[in-house]
């Protein structure tokens, strides 16, 4: 746990410089894909905008992640929703799909209105600082496609998360 709130406190702090300063960031290689899943689709990096580009790798490299059953923001969360909130508003062609995730404790369907209850969480937090609900959308994954394989804490812990996924308008 002290290793992730180290990764979001460097990350927040990368993503504030950036946003202040005005520079591109460089992420030197993306996250891989959740377990099953391929890549998300979005317009050619090549194509688009240095700065732009660099602001899409940050608001998709950080997941939001939660305790046990429960979709409240912490405050390290809140602190990476803010500067991916920056980004979107500096960015009004970019839209974001949120996509709320549990580890696979619990029904199908309970997990899915778990996940959808973290993906508003997020939503309504990022909409609160300013981004254009237009440019936003949500999605339940509920227990389906786990970020790692696993029956324990370790692994459960990694699960319950929302993940980011951009699109060029």
């Amino acid at each position: 746990m002290l290793k992730l709130a180290r990764l979001s406190l460097m990350l927040l702090i990368v993503g504030a410089a950036f946003v202040i300063s005005g520079c591109g960031i460089s992420v030197d290689e993306p996250l891989p894909p959740a377990a099953g899943r391929a890549p998300a689709a979005h317009a050619d990096a090549s194509a688009l905008p240095a700065a732009m580009a660099d602001a899409i790798k940050v608001i998709e490299s950080t997941n939001i992640y939660f305790a046990f059953d429960r979709y409240d923001l912490s405050s390290a969360s809140q602190a990476a929703l803010k500067v991916k909130a920056d980004l979107l508003k500096r960015y009004p062609t970019l839209n974001a799909k949120i996509e709320g995730y549990c580890d696979n404790r619990g029904t199908e369907n309970y997990n899915l209105a778990l996940g959808e209850r973290r993906a508003k969480a997020v939503y309504d937090y990022v909409v609160m600082q300013g981004v254009q609900p237009s440019q936003i959308s949500v999605i339940s994954y509920g227990q389906m496609y786990p970020a790692v394989a696993g029956n324990n804490e370790a692994a459960w812990s990694q699960n319950r998360r929302v993940e980011f996924k951009t699109s060029v308008k």
